[in-house]
């Protein structure tokens, strides 16, 4: 009887592990993140420089995989069938099986046992090496992966090219660059504090700041209704009162009512002329006020107010009429929500849950801190910057005390109506039907 070939069992073991080598050197590449490789590649990392090149080239990094993979997998089975088989049947024979189904089983046991050391060994444990340490095996790995790439650059070539031009055959384009989305960001902020990683109220700044960009000046103005002003004619008492009233370190200055705003005065340089004495003249101190349309981003907004010789814009819609202000505290509030020092002391919160569950929300919430409040969908493009206006946008109608109507699982009913505007909304959510109480 032949002696058992152990020799050729560690070759083919060796090639279940070369094949492995192309299987987690692949992936590894494929998943690691460009940021950890290129941070890497700064500090000097020639296998991060390598592994970036390949990353960007994936058909390339594909190519040369399936070329080791193929090329390992074809030997592999060739050598253990003609290495193995025949051991494998003579001792089969010796335990009396017929030498007819001994040479066939021979053939079928060892390819099978082949393979499954192959699917386990050489493809299984790699990649869940490769995906607990990415971006560490692809730094390693991409040397010779590229060196391979050179060296089999002909075969590589004609095989990128030839998968390209069946997938254009497919009506499949190229895929180009991967951009990183918006809402990819947000989940990533969401899974970070959910594990731990970061504070929640860290992921609520991070979320506000990403929206910025995205909210046009008008959701995070301060509304004209609500701006407190000086008039260009007060006296000095209601000058006094006005700065007494308001918490405000600036004031607009306007010429008669609010839309006819002429300036804004810091209210420390009012009361150190007042602190000297002799009659107050507030028209030397009004200073001139930058003007920015209400469509704008937020982001164009700071910006102005960056430039600015004091930190106020005045909000116009495109008709010339003004529509509120905006200062860096707006901002602020925009990022992080209200601050309690910023509310006069007879405001009531934006939200309050009562005991039912049911929200009474006021209609100054901006439509954003409403959506995520309540899970409901607004559009992304929309012409309201409020809960009230997010009502308005359903009624389609000015609303009176007690109206109501039911949208996206929720209940909203109009419980306070401040003359023309709606005040307070009272939002419960609309608990779903049983199939087995419908039958009854």
């Amino acid at each position: 009887m032949t002696p058992f070939p152990w020799i050729d069992v560690f070759v083919i073991g060796g090639l279940v592990l070369f094949n492995g080598v192309f299987a987690m050197s692949e992936l590894a590449i494929v998943s690691a993140r460009p940021a950890r490789l290129r941070v890497a590649a700064e500090r000097g990392s020639l296998g991060a420089r390598a592994a970036l090149d390949l990353a960007a080239n994936p058909g390339k990094l594909l190519s040369t995989a399936q070329i080791g993979i193929t090329l390992v997998a074809v030997v592999t089975g060739a050598f253990s069938e003609a290495s193995l088989s025949h051991p494998v049947a003579e001792r089969m024979i010796g335990a009396g099986m017929s030498p007819l189904y001994a040479e066939r089983l021979a053939s079928v046991a060892v390819l099978g046992l082949t393979t499954l050391v192959s699917l386990i060994i050489g493809e299984l444990v790699p990649k869940q090496l490769a995906l607990r340490h990415t971006e560490r095996i692809a730094i390693i790995a991409a040397p010779p992966m590229a060196f391979m790439a050179r060296a089999a650059a002909p075969l590589v070539w004609l095989l990128d090219r030839s998968s390209r031009g069946l997938l254009t055959l497919c009506g499949v384009t190229p895929a180009g660059e991967q951009q990183v989305t918006a809402e990819e960001i947000h989940l990533v902020f969401a899974e970070a504090a959910r594990s731990g990683v970061i504070e929640e109220e860290e992921r609520a700044i991070m979320t506000g700041i990403m929206r910025l960009a995205d909210r046009p000046v008008r959701e995070v103005m301060t509304p004209r209704t609500d701006i407190d002003w000086i008039d260009r004619d007060a006296s000095e008492s209601e000058v006094r009162a006005a700065i007494r009233n308001s918490p405000h370190s600036l004031l607009p200055v306007a010429d008669g009512a609010p839309d006819n705003i002429i300036g804004v005065i810091k209210v420390r340089e009012v009361l150190a002329q007042l602190l000297i004495g002799g009659p107050l003249d507030i028209e030397p101190l009004i200073r001139k006020a930058e003007i920015v349309p209400d469509q704008i981003d937020a982001m164009d907004a700071m910006r102005v107010l960056q430039q600015a010789g004091v930190s106020m814009a005045l909000v116009h819609d495109e008709y010339g009429h003004l529509e509120g202000i905006v200062t860096p505290a707006d901002l602020l509030t925009a990022i992080v929500g209200n601050f309690v020092s910023h509310r006069d002391d007879g405001d009531s919160p934006m939200v309050v849950e009562r005991e039912d569950g049911s929200l009474l929300i006021s209609g100054a919430l901006p439509a954003d801190a409403l959506a995520d409040l309540t899970g409901i969908a607004l559009p992304e493009h929309r012409d309201y910057a409020t809960a009230a206006g997010y009502a308005l946008s359903v009624l389609k109608r000015l609303p009176k005390e007690g109206d109501h109507f039911n949208d996206q699982g929720w209940r909203w009913e109009v419980v306070d109506m401040d003359r023309r505007k709606i005040d307070k909304l009272l939002a419960s959510r609309i608990e779903p039907v049983r199939e087995d109480a419908a039958e009854d």
